[in-house]
């Protein structure tokens, strides 16, 4: 799995501390909703050339590790 902490970054003065991809204002959420919106990963590039696939392949992998902490929690 790749590394998410070398794309995604949290600064409380960016976004409101929400996990965004590092050098840019494109929250993880985004992501993951223009995916879960049927959007491709192709289609996500096309639309914002700034990101890359490794970019939101890290934002796949944050959502998958925040789900693995919340089910070990409860």
């Amino acid at each position: 799995m790749i590394n998410y902490k070398d794309y995604i970054t949290i600064d409380a003065n960016i976004r409101f501390g929400k996990p965004v991809i590092l050098g840019t204002r494109i929250a993880v959420y985004d992501v993951l909703s223009w995916f879960a919106s049927g959007m491709t990963v192709e289609e996500i590039i096309e639309d914002y050339p700034e990101l890359n696939k490794e970019q939101i392949q890290a934002c796949f992998a944050y959502a998958a590790d925040k789900e693995h902490k919340i089910s070990i929690a409860s």
